[in-house]
């Protein structure tokens, strides 16, 4: 397979694998010795698809075209599937591609609640997993493992800063509107925490059903509260279902703050500027943001007819960077090759002098960054403005509070 030519990702059904499992399956893993296998776990269907599905599948591709199609005489091939947002459904198809499709590494894992239970299964059989698309900060805390890398963001550096910032400017009284799994949990935790680190306090919460149509009375809880932010502690269609009713509410013309604890660039074009102009957030990556960026975007939209998303981009940013540690390491197992990952520091078009600590977190700068209003933006892409770089070392949390039990302190 030359340069650029590679074929396209094999779809797994999903609804196959329970079958499989309960006539047996197929009991030989089939480990290909000429073929290195990335599985990229994702949301193909559901409210995360826009800002990862499809989209990571490209970014992984692009990985592997920079990298060149081999590596250590090994044809590189991608391979990817739907888990529907079901935890479930990601460990089945998982642990089918690792015990009998050869899958050396997975990735993306969009979902917090799905990339805890592929953390699970890679831990077991000893596979590496580079998460992108899930930002649980239990996933490098508690639940960490000694062969995952949580590469892009996580809800602790999401809301960190953020919180910071605007307590800072004297918004100290706040209330959550949190997503009710996993990912919204620790988004809200992480936040509170450093709302009251930095002075304020909260004053209520609310949580909301994952996939949420309708938010208007949990909107009418927090409008009548004493808060002066309401922070979502959501994503994906939640938090864009969640800010444009705000909006229609008059929430986000009113005295209160609307805090987006995470923001996903697809949503946000979506909406448009006139409903989020303002807020202030915290990314990990924006396409505009330096040449490498935007040279990195050009390549990425003439495939996708759309800006990369920070969880794409952390596709491509953690398997090169997978890649590069494999031909270092002269092997595909898994110890040596994440020993490589550690020494090696990571500098690329997402981060520089980027470093991934023993509890699988890949520190990096983050950004704090502002909704621009309508007539600063010069077309659909153009969202965003960046108020301040934070630094890595600032922005996650230290290494020794997290809980990881591999880390010795």
């Amino acid at each position: 397979m030359g340069r650029g030519s590679l074929a396209a990702p094999r779809l797994v059904l999903a609804w196959t694998l329970p079958l499989l499992a309960a006539l047996g399956g197929v009991k030989a893993a089939r480990a290909d010795t000429d073929v290195l296998r990335i599985g990229i776990i994702t949301d193909m269907s559901g409210q995360y698809s826009e800002g990862n599905g499809e989209g990571s599948v490209a970014a992984a591709q692009i990985a592997v075209e920079d990298f060149g199609p081999t590596v250590l005489g090994k044809r590189i091939e991608i391979i990817s599937a739907d888990h529907q947002n079901k935890p479930d459904i990601a460990s089945t198809i998982v642990r089918n591609w690792i015990d009998t499709k050869g899958v050396d590494v997975v990735a993306e894992g969009v979902n917090s609640a799905v990339a805890l239970a592929v953390q699970a299964v890679t831990r077991e059989r000893n596979k590496i997993f580079l998460i992108s698309g899930a930002g649980s900060s239990d996933l490098t805390g508690k639940s960490c493992s000694p062969t995952s890398v949580q590469w892009t963001y996580d809800t602790y550096a999401s809301s960190n800063s953020t919180a910071k910032a605007l307590v800072a400017r004297g918004a100290k009284s706040w209330y959550f509107l949190t997503a009710d799994y996993a990912f919204g949990h620790a988004l809200e935790r992480d936040a509170a925490r450093a709302v009251e680190a930095a002075g304020g306090r909260i004053v209520g919460k609310v949580r909301h059903p994952f996939s949420n149509p309708d938010f208007s009375s949990f909107l009418l809880q927090a409008q009548s509260s004493p808060a002066q932010v309401i922070a979502l502690a959501n994503a994906g269609s939640d938090f864009a279902n969640a800010i444009k009713q705000a909006h229609e509410f008059g929430l986000t013309q009113s005295d209160k703050i609307m805090a987006a604890l995470q923001v996903t660039l697809t949503d946000s074009a979506s909406l448009g500027l006139e409903v989020v102009q303002g807020a202030l957030f915290t990314d990990s990556f924006y396409w505009d943001r330096t040449p490498e960026t935007r040279a990195y975007a050009e390549r990425f939209f003439a495939r996708r007819k759309a800006m990369p998303t920070a969880y794409q981009a952390g596709v491509t940013s953690a398997l090169t960077h997978y890649l590069k540690a494999v031909q270092a390491a002269g092997t595909t197992e898994s110890a040596a090759v994440m020993a490589k990952m550690r020494d090696m520091p990571v500098n690329d078009f997402f981060a520089q002098s980027g470093k991934v600590r023993v509890d699988g977190r890949m520190v990096h700068d983050m950004y704090l960054m502002r909704f621009k209003k309508p007539s600063q933006s010069k077309g659909k892409w153009d969202l965003y403005e960046l108020v301040a770089t934070v630094p890595g070392d600032e922005a996650f949390r230290p290494l020794n509070e997290g809980g990881c039990p591999y880390v010795r302190n």
